[in-house]
């Protein structure tokens, strides 16, 4: 298949204890609506899923919405996770309520983008279709 790219596949994901996903459903339907594989893992699930999810499926990147306020330690605990498993070019962004002021710290952890509540999603897709490109699968 000389001269096709797969499509970029992304994991959307919602960890922990938080109940509400009606923004991450929202936001994996525009992704796939976009030409993006999407698999959306669903509620409360623990970080070693999410990083089991994104070894099974082989995705380029994962998109976590939290509100539960456990940012500081899910953003930099599952980026490490992912370090440990040689999927460290997995590219991780998130949003949900994620005060202005932890973006930065979040950054320097390895969190490529933070979305905050009411980004339009043509924003989001935009910046997936520019930052998100797939990685080379090793056999």
């Amino acid at each position: 298949m000389e001269g096709t790219e797969r499509k970029v596949k992304i994991l959307v994901t919602k960890p922990g204890l938080d109940g509400h996903d009606r923004g991450a459903k929202v936001v994996a339907r525009a992704l796939r609506d976009a030409g993006f594989e999407v698999i959306y893992t669903g509620l409360h699930q623990s970080l070693d899923q999410i990083v089991h999810a994104a070894m099974e499926e082989d995705v380029d990147a994962i998109g976590i919405s939290i509100l539960s306020g456990a940012h500081m330690y899910v953003f930099p605990t599952l980026i490490n996770m992912l370090k440990e498993q040689g999927l460290d070019d997995v590219v991780v962004f998130g949003g949900g309520i994620i005060p202005t002021d932890d973006i930065p710290e979040l950054e320097k952890a390895g969190v490529k983008k933070v979305f905050l509540p009411g980004t339009p999603l043509e924003e989001i897709i935009d910046w997936v279709k520019e930052n998100v490109k797939p990685r080379a699968v090793s056999f």
